[in-house]
């Protein structure tokens, strides 16, 4: 139950590193304009950063103990019978004692179709979309980036963890799956994590790529679906109390969502201000350009600048 403890301060220190990665801003009283959204820049600069000498070792060992993990996993050995037969609806939860339910087979498998489509879904959405296409590979290494951290978390709770799923406590459900070791993987939900990985990180960086796209929305909403569905599909097949499905929820969003987002390069925050190589050809209309010199975030005459860059404000 360490895990459990530890899981929710992991999740919120996670989120406040994006929250204090997205702090840096520049912003100028004197001028009011309106924000022309730019399609595609030539030569923007890369969205995402990937740091080799941490994520690289960061990543290999973190798939590491997930194997190691869920090897250990599968070890688990089949139930004593007296004790299943003696468990009690008393010994579970009150808030979860609703998600008692026996066996369904069909729910079950059912729940195995949102959980292979999300698998390889990043690397075939990434490779159709022209703006991602070209960053293919960071892409890929971030989506399996997340899926380990995702791994991580889930292995490490299987593996300490023992937890009988709710169709153990139903005496309709088929003898040999209630004694069976997998029976006791309820704590948590990882078909809904791996899902909301999946599902979370292609519409974080579907947003990242097309800022300006009117579908954003709709990638979100379809990730939310999803992995809800998912939930859905294994609450009734009888395999994951509602806490469970909750926490794989929460695993699964957080690791889509995250992992993108403290990769991302910020610059500027500013809407009125574009950011273009020095070598930028002019733009219409009036524009007051400064070129990068020093270190770090400058300011030039109110407009903001950084090094490698000229920055354009638009009236």
């Amino acid at each position: 139950m360490i895990f459990k403890s530890i899981l929710p301060g992991l999740l919120f220190s996670l989120a406040s590193a994006v929250l204090l990665h997205d702090e840096a801003y520049c912003q100028s009283d004197s001028l009011t304009a309106k924000q022309e959204a730019v399609s595609e820049t030539p030569g923007r600069p890369d969205l995402y950063h990937i740091k080799k000498n941490v994520d690289y070792p960061v990543t290999v060992a973190a798939a590491a103990w997930t194997l190691y993990g869920l090897s250990q996993v599968s070890k688990k050995g089949a139930s004593d019978v007296t004790k299943v037969l003696n468990l009690k609806r008393s010994g579970v939860p009150w808030f979860d004692r609703w998600g008692i339910k026996t066996y369904s087979k069909s729910a079950d498998k059912a729940s195995y179709i949102p959980f292979y489509v999300a698998m390889p879904l990043p690397v075939l959405a990434f490779a159709l979309d022209k703006r991602t296409r070209k960053d293919y590979g960071k892409l890929v290494f971030l989506y399996a980036e997340a899926m380990t951290m995702t791994g991580v978390l889930y292995s490490s709770a299987t593996h300490y963890v023992d937890r009988y799923r709710p169709l153990v406590y139903s005496a309709e459900s088929p003898m040999n799956t209630r004694l069976s070791g997998n029976s006791r993987n309820a704590f948590f939900a990882g078909h809904v994590a791996l899902v909301g990985t999946s599902f979370f990180l292609v519409a974080k960086v579907f947003a990242d790529y097309h800022p300006e796209s009117k579908y954003k929305w709709a990638f979100y909403s379809g990730a939310a679906a999803v992995t809800l569905l998912t939930g859905y599909l294994r609450h009734e097949a009888g395999e994951h109390f509602p806490s469970d499905i909750l926490l794989g929820t929460a695993v699964g969003t957080a690791s889509g969502l995250l992992i993108p987002s403290l990769h991302k390069i910020r610059l500027i925050h500013n809407p009125h201000l574009s950011i273009l190589p020095f070598n930028a050809a002019p733009l219409n209309g009036s524009a007051a350009n400064a070129l990068a010199s020093g270190k770090g975030l400058k300011t030039a005459g109110g407009f903001g600048m950084t090094k490698g860059f000229s920055t354009i404000y638009r009236f």
